[in-house]
């Protein structure tokens, strides 16, 4: 199987060698602006009456850039740029014959729906990154960081500029000021900057661009025109300061004798956020005591596999600019190589304390929800000549928890330790900006760590370096990284280390690895290695390598799921430029993927196809097959030996409607069979958007998981008749969730948000059996299943009596579980006045332990409805000072 691999791969670069088309050379438009000089600055009110704009011509002849590339659009749009010491001003027409039927569909800042124009501007002229600025015709504002040269377009930057949009008899026309503070540039006498602008015309789902890019060129950034005629403006150093005060009160059941849980908490809380521009291209953020209220909260979710869950981080001190700091260890064009893993995972900080304290019966404790971030500072920025740095320094609080026995005496235990973060980023580009190399470095550190939290690592620290090359015009590229780890800590938490799932060293069979119980650290090594093209023609691909030590370890403050793998992937996509009679665009792709342990056990291979279609009517499809003849599992045991996975097919289908329709609907479904039925799961999902006005959104999706599995993992025991048994089940779980939205926007700056989940999953456990071969090809050889005669329940326990000679030789509780969650947000917020807000937050949840033997419905209905919820109610203000 691997001379076949090898043997397509070479004949597949042997084909693109020899059939690439000349790329295509676009000349790169410019337009020149001109200062303000004595003229007054123009009024942004959306209307193009200001003298000052006929200090300058209008910029214009856009092409069609979606969906039919390098043709007329339908209407034509133009703009005027003009700029003061302080300011760059622009002025657009966006030309439309039917005025009366443009869409300005209202949202919150960032929601970029209906009627837009877009300007993005390359200040550093790296070629990279950019700022990019959006507004609707509605007037609602869209700020964005662009960065990775156009791959990444991160919302949370939220700059303090104004806009105002008008509709006219031509159309509409809109006015921007973005203040120069807002925006990275150097210092040289004349600037030139990279420059684009898109426009949305909603009514067509098209898209044009005032410098043309063709579909097939790669990036976004790099292709964009030119912007003269800036002179003698300053770099401006960034001052911004943002007090917050927060009132909150938590209302909850409560807890007959417990003092901590006597039904409701108040409280008043304050901090600060600053922004101190250090340089034009060096930002320093700080935050004191930050609060995180009005985030949402995490969707429910459960995991069966005893791995831990991804959460996207939501807090906006470490959203903002956070492409700075990321650093995938494995990231893949084909995916299915642990593309979560990152050497940072900023949700580390401030997580919930790691203990909880020993306790008899009759004791109460009260055990904190989280660790407070004491205090965190971030330097970030890129300068003109190309380099990106970032630098983040964190400190969380000790945190204890308090006992009250019976006789009213109270003692403190520690749950987490005061712990130091720091984070430290660094990249450069050259060769014209088309390579770049990069390093990261982290550490961890926790102060007196007490016996009982002696499985905490003292020190964790992880490095890594990263490096990109392109050529032929960035068609082609070659990237990679290397990543290492170190973590100290005492001889309990080393061990613990070992034995955790991520790693398993403990594991039976493995003759690579082995548990030592006198270790106090652990050095591991991780990386990545790619080739691919990405532009010039129908055909893309990227093939590479990625591997994780058996001693990988980057959980302290990064997140990784589990090491001692060595994975081979390759992509192969093909792709239409042109719309034809059905189709505007149609995609088509091939992956595999092929993975061995460290000690040489083959353990995975699976091969893909699939395919994305968007429809002429914009629908948009997709449907994918997977087929892995070989899967073996180090970890489904969690330390027995490695179990192999039968041969399975997979398959996922999506379809979404026209998603510019106030009412639009989507269903995507996807399932999975061993091909001996040992399992099967299946998961669908679907779901409406309705826009009954322009200012209200309504969504509901609900969704429905089915997993049938011969062969979950329950318990291991060592010793049962002389011998360790490793202890499975048959399980039918099913999951049932929706996720409800309600949006009222009564304009840009004030808004209504509502979401809510409720969630139950239901499990239920038969056909008790214990591994005897785990490599045995066929599946019934693989296990004794234990008989009725064999297996007792009484209590909530089952007993297992395996010689049958009325003695139980070993027991273990009732795996059946239903978990029941109704989470929700209530969020009220007003932007006063710019970078300024007011939130009024309402968080419920209900969580409860189901009785598996109900339905699902009843079960959900049984445990939300009637039970008194944890309210969380919480009011809080900020100020932006900006100096």
């Amino acid at each position: 199987m691997r001379n076949a691999a090898l043997v397509f791969l070479t004949l597949f670069f042997i084909y693109f060698a020899q059939a690439q088309d000349s790329t295509e050379v676009i000349s790169k438009k410019k337009y020149t602006t001109q200062a303000l000089g004595d003229y007054a600055a123009p009024t942004i009110n959306g209307i193009l009456e200001d003298e000052a704009w006929g200090l300058v011509e209008w910029g214009g002849d856009y092409i069609e850039w979606q969906p039919d590339e390098n043709t007329p659009p339908t209407h034509q749009t133009k703009f005027k740029i003009l700029y003061d010491s302080k300011n760059l001003y622009i002025g657009v027409r966006c030309y439309d014959s039917e005025p009366d039927k443009i869409v300005k569909r209202l949202s919150r800042r960032d929601g970029f729906d209906g009627d837009w124009v877009e300007f993005n501007i390359d200040s550093y002229f790296d070629k990279r990154t950019a700022f990019s600025f959006t507004i609707t015709a509605a007037g609602v504002k869209g700020d964005e960081f662009i960065s990775n040269n156009g791959n990444n377009w991160d919302s949370s930057w939220n700059p303090i500029w104004y806009a105002k949009a008008h509709v006219d008899d031509e159309g509409w026309t809109a006015e921007l000021r973005i203040p120069l503070s807002q925006l990275k540039f150097g210092s040289a006498k004349e600037q030139v900057w990279g420059f684009q602008s898109t426009r949305r015309f909603f009514r067509n789902e098209e898209r044009s661009v005032w410098q043309r890019k063709p579909v097939d060129q790669p990036g976004w950034v790099s292709e964009f025109g030119e912007l003269h005629g800036l002179k003698n403006i300053q770099p401006q150093k960034q001052l911004e300061i943002q007090p917050y005060t927060v009132a909150k009160t938590e209302t909850y059941e409560a807890e007959e004798g417990n003092p901590f849980r006597d039904g409701s908490e108040n409280n008043i809380t304050a901090g600060l956020d600053a922004k101190i521009g250090i340089t034009n291209d060096l930002t320093l953020d700080l935050t004191v005591n930050p609060d995180f209220g009005q985030v949402d909260a995490d969707p429910s979710a459960i995991a069966l596999d005893g791995f831990q869950i991804f959460f996207q981080e939501r807090r906006p001190f470490f959203v903002e600019n956070k492409n700075i700091f990321d650093f995938r260890v494995s990231q893949s064009q084909a995916g299915n190589t642990f593309g979560s893993d990152n050497i940072f995972y900023s949700r580390r900080i401030g997580r919930s304390p790691q203990g909880y304290p020993n306790t008899s019966d009759g004791e109460f404790v009260d055990q904190p929800d989280n660790t407070p971030i004491i205090g965190a500072a971030k330097f970030s920025g890129k300068t003109k000549d190309g380099w990106a740095i970032g630098a983040l320094e964190s400190v969380t609080a000790q945190r204890t928890a308090t006992i009250l026995n019976g006789d009213g005496d109270t003692r403190k235990e520690m749950v987490e330790p005061l712990t130091n973060y720091f984070v430290g980023r660094l990249q450069k580009d050259f060769n014209q900006r088309n390579s770049y190399i990069g390093g990261i470095f982290t550490a961890t550190n926790r102060e007196q760590i007490p016996e009982q939290l002696n499985f905490l690592h003292d020190a964790a620290y992880t490095g890594g370096f990263d490096f990109k090359h392109q050529w032929a015009n960035r068609d082609w590229y070659v990237g990679g990284n290397i990543t290492m780890s170190h973590v100290r800590g005492s001889e309990e938490a080393i061990t613990n280390t070992q034995q955790s799932i991520t790693h398993l060293f403990n594991r039976v069979g493995a003759e690579h690895v082995a548990v030592d119980t006198t270790r106090t650290s652990l050095t591991g090594t991780g990386g990545n290695v790619q080739i691919g093209k990405v532009g010039n023609g129908h055909w893309k691909f990227e093939s590479g390598a990625t591997w994780r030590s058996p001693e990988l370890e980057l959980n302290d403050i990064g997140f990784q799921r589990q090491a001692d793998d060595v994975r081979h992937y390759t992509w192969i996509g093909y792709q239409t430029l042109k719309p034809d009679s059905t189709f505007r665009r149609v995609g088509i792709n091939y992956n595999h993927w092929t993975a061995w342990d460290f000690q040489g056990n083959h353990n995975y291979l699976q091969f893909n196809t699939n395919s994305w279609q968007n429809w002429k009517n914009n629908y948009r499809t997709n449907i994918g097959f997977n087929f892995a003849p070989i899967e073996y599992s180090n970890f489904a045991l969690r330390g027995g030996p490695r179990l192999r996975q039968s041969p399975w097919m997979s398959f996922w289908n999506s379809i979404n409607t026209d998603y510019r329709k106030k009412l639009r609907f989507s269903f995507f479904h996807n399932g999975r069979k061993a091909l001996d039925n040992s399992i099967k799961t299946y998961y669908m999902e679907g779901g409406f958007v309705y826009q009954p006005l322009n200012a209200l959104r309504i969504s509901a999706f609900p969704s429905l998981r089915i997993n049938h599995d011969k062969l979950q993992f329950i318990d291991n025991f060592d010793d049962v008749n002389g011998s360790p048994r490793y202890l499975n089940g048959e399980i039918n779980q099913r999951t049932l969730s929706m996720s409800f939205r309600l949006n009222y926007t009564i304009n840009p700056n004030l808004t209504i948000q509502y979401w809510g989940q409720p969630f139950i999953s239901r499990g239920r456990y038969s056909n008790f059996k214990h591994i005897t071969d785990p490599v045995a090809k066929n599946f019934e050889n693989r296990f004794v299943q234990y008989t009725a005669n064999q297996t007792t329940l009484s209590d909530g326990t089952y007993g297992i009596d395996e010689d049958l000679d009325g003695v139980t030789d070993f027991s273990f509780g009732n795996p059946d579980f239903s978990f029941v969650q109704f989470r929700s947000n209530l969020v009220i917020r007003w932007e006063y006045i710019p970078g300024s807000e007011i939130f009024l937050v309402w968080s419920q949840d209900v969580t409860q332990t189901g009785n598996p033997t109900e339905g699902l419905l009843p079960s959900l209905g049984d445990n939300i409805f009637g039970q008194k919820p944890h309210n969380i109610f919480l009011l809080k203000a900020t100020y932006r000072f900006v100096l």
